[in-house]
């Protein structure tokens, strides 16, 4: 059974194999949210997921490739930050003037079948109650009253 040195060294091996097989548009295919994805990298590669972060050359190789990924235009580019060390400004969405009119709309017209539905069960309620008094009469007479 290998150490876990061992284990580190032949996963790096396999790291590099597999980064000089791989052209620009293989590595195109694999973006996923600006960054190559590492649940891909580590099923061809052959190893888990967690050595691409806990194997320090790994971990290494993988930044610089991405850089070099990036310098060519595989890659998006990082998020810039703020000058002077400042955290970037979040942008809000604007809302959409558009989307809060049909919201509007469809609130109110949800409102008016509410209060028509609502009306209805009124009216069924007092339905039910009189053919209730009928019922009660029938079962007590054996006959239905005038």
């Amino acid at each position: 059974m290998a150490n876990g040195q061992q284990v580190a060294e032949e996963n790096f091996q396999k790291f590099t194999a597999w980064t000089v097989s791989k052209t620009d548009d293989d590595y195109r295919n694999m973006v996923v949210r600006g960054v190559l994805s590492r649940v891909e990298i580590q099923a061809e590669c052959g190893f888990s997921k967690s050595a691409l972060s806990q194997n320090p050359r790994i971990k290494k190789a993988l930044a610089l490739l991405e850089k070099g990924l990036r310098e060519r235009g595989v890659l998006p580019p990082l998020a810039d930050a703020a000058p002077d060390g400042e955290a970037p400004e979040i942008r809000m969405r604007q809302p959409d003037h558009s989307r809060q009119a049909i919201d509007a709309h469809r609130l109110s017209r949800l409102e008016q079948d509410n209060a028509s539905l609502r009306a209805e069960v009124a009216e069924l309620k007092k339905q039910l109650s009189r053919f209730a008094v009928l019922q009660q009469a029938l079962a007590e007479t054996g006959r239905l009253p005038r």
